[in-house]
């Protein structure tokens, strides 16, 4: 597979950023939580969860999946 330039890798990272942001926007959203409930089940702030949804903040690692966990789901690695 043939490198993209760095300006279009770039892109293409912001754009994954941004579409695994909605994913957990809208996981918040059938769990029925607000920023807020979630922000204190995982002992964040509001803030935080708001710039993770919105693609400013990328949570690390252990992060996601305390916050997966405190909306009842997992966290799922598989081969592509």
């Amino acid at each position: 597979m043939k490198e993209g330039t760095p300006e279009r890798e770039k892109k293409r990272e912001k754009a994954w950023e941004e579409y695994n942001a909605q994913i957990l926007l809208d996981a918040r959203k059938n769990a029925r939580l607000t920023q807020a409930e979630l922000a204190k089940r995982i002992g964040a702030d509001k803030g935080y969860i708001s710039r993770i949804e919105r693609g400013l903040t990328v949570p690390t690692v252990s992060t996601l999946y305390r916050i997966a966990a405190a909306m009842g789901l997992t966290v799922e690695l598989r081969p592509m």
